[in-house]
């Protein structure tokens, strides 16, 4: 009798990473042919993977700064992996640039150091989620609302882009460097998520108001990126930058105080 073992979580994992021994993974194509829900999951851990492996291989060979450097008696033979995690936790560590058509040095004295690639990061890890790409749904915005501007301490309102073909998913929190940051998703009839990141650790330049939009393109996802007043907003998606420049003037539009 030929009964195929069990399919187990780690399974599914090691089938998303390629690890698995082509009569394994014949079963498990199998198994997810019947499954059409879990297939999807599965290719969604894919294409995360590939965003964060297109957002961080470019810096894998970049050299680790001096002052985290392990003196050579004890350094580790895994020292490409600590430098990508080193680098990946510091979210903007020397050696990071965003490369964009028309872009301003990284994320000058005017923006807050590494705000649009700490957005792509987010967008890039919860935006492929199938079963919980938000922590609180738009069926409970209010609460959503209330909780986010709380846990942020300034008054916080997800900008309708209905007009553009995106609607609210909901949000999530999320840590900052030193506080906070809220992240609204939304997403279009053809499954296009994009992703609102806001935060208001904007240090010295909260000091003034600069509205000005900034452009970044991180692995295959577009930013736009600006601060006002108090707040630093960053915009990402993986669509054509002229679509997401329109929804980034939209959303600003919203935003301005009236």
């Amino acid at each position: 009798m030929n009964s195929m073992p069990p399919v187990t979580e780690a399974d599914l994992h090691a089938w998303v990473d390629g690890l698995l021994a082509p009569a394994r993974r014949a079963e498990i194509d199998a198994h997810l042919r019947e499954r059409p829900e879990e297939a999807r999951r599965l290719r969604a851990y894919q294409q995360q993977n590939a965003d964060l492996r297109a957002l961080f291989d470019p810096v894998l060979d970049a050299a680790v700064p001096a002052r985290l450097a392990t003196p050579p008696a004890r350094a580790w033979p895994w020292r490409r992996f600590a430098a990508g995690l080193l680098i990946a936790c510091a979210s903007g560590a020397a050696g990071w640039q965003l490369r964009g058509a028309g872009e301003a040095p990284l994320l000058a004295a005017r923006a807050p150091a590494g705000l649009a690639h700490r957005a792509a990061i987010a967008h890039a890890v919860y935006s492929p989620e199938v079963r919980h790409p938000v922590e609180v749904g738009a069926e409970q915005e209010a609460h959503l609302v209330a909780w986010l501007s709380k846990r942020l301490g300034a008054p916080l309102r997800p900008p309708r882009l209905g007009t553009l073909g995106y609607a609210l998913m909901g949000g999530r929190l999320l840590p900052g460097n030193s506080g906070p940051v809220a992240q609204f998703m939304y997403q279009d009839g053809a499954g296009r998520r994009l992703t609102l990141y806001v935060t208001t650790e904007t240090g010295e330049a909260a000091q003034r108001r600069d509205s000005a939009f900034r452009y970044a393109r991180e692995g295959r996802l577009a930013v736009f990126y600006w601060i006002d007043g108090t707040y630093g907003y960053a915009l990402s998606a993986a669509i054509d930058k002229d679509e997401l420049a329109g929804v980034a003037a939209a959303v600003y539009a919203q935003l301005e105080p009236r």
